[in-house]
């Protein structure tokens, strides 16, 4: 199917072409922004970034931590108390919660109006937002003493926050900055009261001096906050800041393994938050609608700030070992990977009202899409072993480099399912980076990587964008020009196939040997691709210069591929497995790919000749076929193709241009082309293949075979054709009578004597006559007579039997089998000596078929009773048997005629031209006539006209569903036999299944042994009595015919034992 982008990813990839959202941001009632996130900070209002925290109760997160403890050298003064004291607020009217108190507007809050009516969740979100921007504003970190206690309760449940009454700067100190924190006074003057802005403030070098004292509390602060906000300044602040100055060897240790994990939990609680509230959001529902806006805003600038920390790395001049770095890119490409996957599912997250927030969807998409660029570049850059050298260093080194690298490649391979259908030209790229990734480092990863899943990922991609260029090519044909949009899509799409299968070929060329679970997907890879090209049935409507693009284009690469697998053991047993059951559609496909395979092996070395040219199997595998005996199956599959026929493109021979060939021609030359080319060791299984294929039971096998065969013997010398003459008399010979077998060995036999070489030709005509006798091409007068006997007697007891049977179960009679296998039968056969057939017998046959007919039986039945009823044309009646024939055979004819297949329906119009052309009873020609379309039917057979204008496209259909009708039951039974003939092992012997009247018969063993035991006793004590020896006798008479019964499971003397082993009397027939 293709890959349309529907309307949410159409954003998303203008997002990733740069271009800026379009929708604005939500207002509240009145003109404001709602005040649940708290509108954004003093520095932050001009770049729209948030302030302020998330409303409880959705998602589970880390409680908060103590805040860190420093020293400060002036001790904490009592806050002032009264309304009108700093840092006091006054409550609302009614009853107050903890979370209800309510302190002074941090900058950049705006306080709601008083008649705004807020939630609960919104309240609480606003008080947890006031109470961290009152810390965060005044001061960076923490107080002492029992100031620091009450300015945690206050940011914790939303209290007052008290403030010391001589000022922020006497009694609220940066930790680690103030006197207490071992530095100077100097240093510390200009940071002892200083806010978060001010830090933003700092100049380099006074970041840089500052770094160990101030990154630790930082570090500690961002551990222990609760607060999505707060995490998104610190961190901000961190990575714009500070990062810059640290040292590139150290930053796993010191920052990556402190920071990125909470920064992992926080984003995905966001995620979850954002989740669960989508549900809920309405044009009309404002305070959802401006949550959900805000949650996607913070997580943009989570997305910059782990930008900033990518961005970093990659400007560092010196070599970086992934080690060094391990868990930026676990977390980055975790983060971007559960963004994608938001995005993707939005429409459904969104239920309907993805426009309200599409504009920041875009943004966190082409954020996400701009880190994953900027990791990847990353990535490629760094080293997995450690200085440089990926093959030196410790084992545990190596062994950390390359578990790191693998867990990249194995989340770009999720990460490439996800974007696969967002953005096509992100996806190549992503694809291309983890190709070239695996055979850069494949010295260390070979052996661990997901093979499996990247082949099948590449094979997935590939068939879906063929899928893609297939329609767009149908399209472009639609409109008839080459210019249209269509057209330049379908040249995108057609260089992304070729990109696709590019990347597969050089990843099978690298890790051929570890890719044995993945010739599944790779045989199925080519058998998909063309089956939707011609000559295929179910091929789309493209048109020829599309195809030859295609062809050049695409087609080229697969052709290579297969080239690269011919030597590769697991492909061979895939291939030619012979329990491979394909569909319709891909029959002609892997008919096709053996030719191809044919047309290869003579330019491979022996070994791999004798790998494809032999049966085998391998351990905990299904047999394999033979590549001969695998393209004379393929080919019987392929009726419908055959039929019609469809047509290839040819070889193109010198001087003259490629003629289109039908499949017959394509398979034959290239076959006869590989036995002329085919190693000398492989000649028995060559003589072997062709045998079997002669034998055939399907007759456009037997006679493709049949010209294979006859090419060896006019490539090869008179004494191999004459040898071949030899030994095909030698198995006409040994035919047990009439048979198929027989038939297409006789073709062979007579086409080869014409081959042979004058002299030959001469000795073996001698031989034939000396040989053959002259036995007469008919039966003497008694062997006809005793033919037409048994048929009499035959036919008069089924007669007697479903006459019987019609009288109660008529549908049980036309069910049984053996009647239905007698009358296919006995029909023909009466048919032959109708001549000699008793009139009585003539109309009991033909009123039997009469009301057979009636209850529609199967079709084999209907084409014997036609030869029966064709051969009366050939009969004098006279006008008794007239009066009783005539009418039951009008009966016939007129349910004959009306077949329900076009099979039997030709074959019932070629019955009545033949009765009717010999027939000297002209008048009941037109009382079969029953209706006015039975008489077209037999004028047009007449005519010889159809009676139907059928087109190529319904004759396409007619012969896809007559293929899949008989594909079924013969695929099953020829699979059998196939199984059956290519085994050489006997079978093994099966359990002997329990019978349900085995514990009875024990008993009643039981019984006559004990009564025999009896006897025993019983004679030594008295003499005899007289009857005892008769009944002795008859006793063993019984015990003899129980034998024999055992043994033969025939009826014997009136006792016949059934399945279960039950004896009962009947009569004997």
């Amino acid at each position: 199917m293709t890959r349309k982008v529907s309307a949410p990813f159409t954003f998303f990839a203008r997002a990733a072409a740069g271009e800026r959202p379009r929708t604005p941001a939500p207002r509240a009632p009145g003109g404001r922004e709602a005040a649940v996130w708290g509108g954004t900070s003093d520095e932050g209002r001009a770049r729209g970034q948030p302030a302020g925290g998330r409303a409880r109760g959705a998602c589970p997160r880390s409680p908060p931590g103590p805040l860190p403890r420093g020293p400060s050298s002036s001790p904490t003064r009592p806050a002032p108390q009264g309304p009108g004291a700093p840092g006091a607020s006054t409550s609302r009217a009614g009853p107050t919660r903890p979370g209800d108190a309510r302190g002074p507007p941090a900058p950049g809050l705006r306080r709601p109006e008083s008649g705004n009516t807020w939630s609960l969740r919104a309240k609480s979100a606003h008080h947890r937002v006031e109470s961290f921007a009152c810390q965060t504003s005044r001061l960076l970190s923490v107080v002492s003493g029992g100031g620091q206690r009450r300015a945690r309760k206050a940011c914790r449940f939303g209290g007052e926050l008290p403030v010391p009454a001589a000022g922020f700067r006497s009694g609220w100190e940066l930790a680690g900055l103030g006197r207490g924190g071992g530095m100077s006074e100097e240093r510390a003057a200009p940071a002892s009261a200083v806010s978060l802005g001010e830090v933003r403030s700092w100049p380099e070098a006074l970041c840089r001096r500052e770094l160990p004292s101030v990154l630790p509390q930082l570090l500690s602060m961002y551990q222990h906050s609760d607060n999505w906000m707060e995490h998104i300044q610190i961190l901000k602040v961190i990575v714009e800041m500070f990062l810059p100055h640290m040292n590139h060897l150290t930053l796993e240790d010191t920052l990556f393994s402190q920071v990125l994990p909470k920064t992992v939990e926080l984003f995905d609680d966001m995620m979850c938050e954002l989740t669960s509230q989508a549900r809920g959001l309405s044009s009309q529902n404002v305070e959802i609608q401006t949550t959900l806006r805000n949650i996607l805003q913070t997580m943009v600038q989570l997305l910059g700030a782990l930008s900033g920390c990518v961005q970093h790395v990659c400007a560092t001049q010196e070599s970086i070992v992934l080690e060094s770095i391990n868990s930026l890119p676990s977390s980055v490409l975790h983060v971007i990977k559960s963004t994608f996957v938001h995005c993707k599912n939005s429409e459904s997250v969104y239920s309907g009202h993805l426009h309200l927030v599409s504009d920041l969807l875009q943004a966190l998409f082409k954020e996400a899409y701009s880190l994953q660029k900027q990791l990847m570049e990353l990535l490629d850059m760094v080293c997995v072993g450690p200085s440089g050298d990926e093959s030196g260093g410790t084992l545990s080194t190596a062994a950390g480099g390359s578990e790191d690298l693998l867990f990249v490649i194995h989340s770009l391979l999720d990460i490439c399912s996800v974007i696969s259908s967002m953005d096509h030209a992100f996806h190549a790229n992503t694809w291309k980076f983890i190709i070239k990734q695996s055979i850069k480092h494949q010295a260390m990863i070979k052996s661990q990587l997901k093979h499996s899943a990247v082949v099948s990922g590449l094979c997935e991609d590939t068939l879906l964008s063929f899928h893609s260029c297939v329609q767009l090519a149908e399209q472009t044909a639609e409109s008839g020009a080459q210019d249209t949009v269509d057209y330049r899509l379908f040249q995108k799409t057609l260089k992304l196939c070729r990109f696709f299968a590019n990347s597969l070929l050089h990843y099978t060329k690298e890790f051929l040997p570890f890719l044995s679970d993945s010739c599944c997907a790779l045989h199925q890879l080519y058998l998909q691709i063309h089956s939707k090209l011609p000559p295929s049935l179910y091929a789309a409507g493209i048109p020829d210069p599309q195809q030859e693009e295609i062809a050049a284009a695409f087609l080229v690469t697969l052709d290579l591929l297969i080239s690269q697998l011919l030597t590769f053991q697991p492909f061979v047993q895939v291939v030619l497995d012979s329990k491979l059951e394909l569909p319709c559609e891909l029959q002609l496909p892997q008919c096709l790919l053996l030719v191809v395979i044919l047309e290869k092996l003579p330019s491979q070395p022996e070994g791999v000749q004798a790998l494809w040219c032999t049966e085998g199997q391998s351990s905990g595998a299904s047999a394999r076929l033979s590549l001969l005996g695998a393209v004379f199956f393929s080919f019987e599959q392929c009726s419908a193709e055959l039929s019609l026929p469809v047509r290839l493109q040819g070889a193109q021979g010198r001087g003259r241009a490629a003629a289109a060939v039908t499949l017959y021609q394509h398979v034959c030359v290239r076959l006869c082309a590989f036995i002329a080319s085919v190693h000398p060791s492989l000649f028995p299984q060559l003589d072997t293949a062709l045998l079997d294929a002669v034998l055939s039971a399907h007759m456009i096998t037997s006679l493709l075979a049949v010209d294979a065969w006859c090419f060896l013997a006019r490539y090869g010398t008179a004494e191999l054709c004459a040898h071949h003459v030899t030994v095909v008399a030698h198995l006409i010979k040994s035919c047990p009578g009439e048979c198929h077998q027989l038939t297409s060995l006789s073709v062979l036999l007579r086409r080869l004597l014409f081959l042979m070489a004058p002299p030959q030709q001469n000795t073996l005509l001698s031989a034939l006559l000396a040989v053959c006798t002259s036995a007469g091409d008919a039966l003497d007068s008694a062997q006809r007579a005793a033919v037409v006997d048994v048929g009499s007697r035959l036919w008069a007891l089924l007669d007697v039997t479903l006459v019987r049977a019609a009288g109660c179960l008529p549908e049980q009679v036309t069910s049984q089998p053996s009647v239905q296998q007698t009358l296919s039968l006995l029909c023909p056969l009466l048919g032959f000596f109708i001549q000699t057939l008793d009139p009585q017998l003539i109309s009991q046959g033909v009123a039997l078929q009469a009301s057979l007919l009636q209850r529609e039986p199967p079709d084999h039945v209907c084409l014997a009773v036609l030869e029966f009823v064709a051969s009366l044309g050939r009969l004098f009646m006279p006008q008794a048997l007239q009066d009783e024939v005539l009418p039951s055979l009008s009966s016939v004819f007129a349910l004959l005629l009306v077949g329900r297949s076009w099979l039997l329906e030709q074959h019932a119009l070629e019955a009545f031209m033949q009765f009717a052309e010999g027939t000297n009873q002209e008048e009941i020609v037109p009382q079969c006539l029953s209706s006015e379309e039975t008489k077209n039917k037999v004028v047009s057979f007449l005519e010889k006209a159809g009676c139907v204008e059928e087109t190529a496209a319904a004759r396409v259909e007619r012969v896809k569903q007559e293929k899949g009708v008989f594909s079924g039951p013969f695929a099953n039974s020829a699979a059998a036999e196939g199984a059956k003939g290519s085994s050489s092992q006997p079978y093994a012997k099966r359990a002997r299944p329990a019978s349900p009247l085995e514990e009875e018969y024990r008993s009643a063993l039981r019984a006559a042994a004990g009564a025999l035991e009896v006897l025993e006793v019983l004679l030594p004590k008295a003499p005899a009595p007289d009857w005892l020896l008769g009944s002795v006798e008859l006793l063993q008479q019984r015990l003899g015919g129980l034998r024999r019964g055992l043994l033969s499971g025939a009826r014997l003397d009136g006792v016949a034992v059934d399945s279960g082993g039950s004896i009962t009397h009947q009569h004997v027939l």
